[in-house]
């Protein structure tokens, strides 16, 4: 990258450069080769650790696409069908969920109640997959009925955890190692539960307060797994980048990818943007698949170009700040100059 590139690049990152912010690390890759490989602030302030591209981050909704791979890869193994009824393997849900099906977890038009919504005010501990199924089946109701309507859902990203371990007979983070992250490489890549594995080179998250930032590195939502529980370094984003190009590897093979990038069509013309794990749309004309994820402490995003070949990745540990922007920036200068 020229120099004058590499000065642009950094000027959109100039608010987390401080030695005493909270950080961001950024890859960009453009036809199979890493252009742009930087970090910038701290992984870590009150121990002084600067974020570099090994720092991992807590991924939030970006996590959404493994989880959708993992069920992709059930399905391909004959144990699992898109059309399957998700009570076959949660029977716990109630009535009003016997409609739901895999591929309406997994394309957002469940219509399932956010679970965040269920959230006792009382509640002090942390949620894990369970808490939010026994929540899910205790609310006989709906938003709307299956496959009629999009509607962004962490309920459902959860419950496709689920369905991956009893599906399985692993732990969803065991699943998601041994299927997708150990064959890729991604060796940094983790589903992390607090206790049983060790985030490597972790980055910590924080929000603005007062003019600083202060440590939000958890919150009652941060211990949920198929939405959100993901954690990963840039390094191994570019891992995953190319295993989606390459297909018919022994994880993402084309015909499976095609599909999870086709949103569905839905009734009386209801829009919808949302294949499996991604948004799908244009960007100034071109096909792009896009995520962000955002969560206590963390804001994070992607966004592919694959008819360009050109793959933007923005990890942040802060509940501030708009990589979004920061990688249409990006874009823009890549594709449009």
């Amino acid at each position: 990258m020229r120099a004058d590139e590499s000065r642009f690049i950094d000027s959109l990152f100039s608010a987390y450069s401080a030695p005493s912010v909270p950080g961001a690390s950024v890859i960009v890759i453009q036809d199979g080769k890493v252009v742009v490989r930087r970090a910038y602030g701290m992984a870590n302030l009150e121990r002084g650790v600067a974020a570099t591209p090994e720092t991992d981050y807590r991924l939030a909704s970006v996590s959404k696409q493994f989880t959708a791979m993992a069920a992709t890869l059930l399905v391909k193994d004959g144990k699992l069908r898109y059309d399957q009824p998700v009570s076959d393997m949660l029977p716990e849900l109630p009535r009003a969920a016997r409609p739901v099906t895999v591929r309406h977890l997994l394309n957002h038009t469940s219509g399932l109640v956010d679970y965040e919504d269920l959230i006792p005010e009382s509640r002090a501990t942390q949620l894990n997959d369970q808490d939010v199924l026994a929540m899910l089946s205790a609310k006989d109701s709906v938003y709307f009925p299956a496959g009629t309507q999009y509607r962004y859902s962490n309920s459902g990203y959860v419950l496709l955890g689920l369905i991956v371990a009893r599906v399985s007979g692993m732990s969803y983070p065991e699943f998601v190692r041994t299927r997708i992250f150990r064959p890729l490489g991604m060796r940094a890549s983790v589903a992390h539960v607090e206790g049983v594995d060790t985030v490597p080179r972790r980055a910590f998250g924080y929000s603005p307060r007062g003019g600083g930032f202060t440590p939000s590195d958890q919150s009652l939502t941060s211990a949920t797994l198929g939405d959100g529980g993901i954690y990963t370094n840039v390094d191994d984003m570019v891992r995953w980048d190319q295993a989606l190009y390459a297909g018919g590897n022994e994880v993402v093979d084309t015909a499976s990818l095609t599909l999870a990038t086709t949103p569905p069509q839905l009734p009386a013309g209801a829009a919808t943007e949302y294949g499996f794990g991604w948004f799908v749309d244009r960007y100034r004309g071109i096909r792009r698949w896009r995520h962000t994820g955002e969560t206590s402490g963390f804001r994070n995003a992607i966004q592919r170009y694959p008819d360009r070949r050109v793959t933007i990745v923005i990890l942040t540990n802060r509940s501030s700040g708009e990589p979004e922007a920061i990688a249409e920036r990006i874009a823009d200068r890549l594709l449009f100059r």
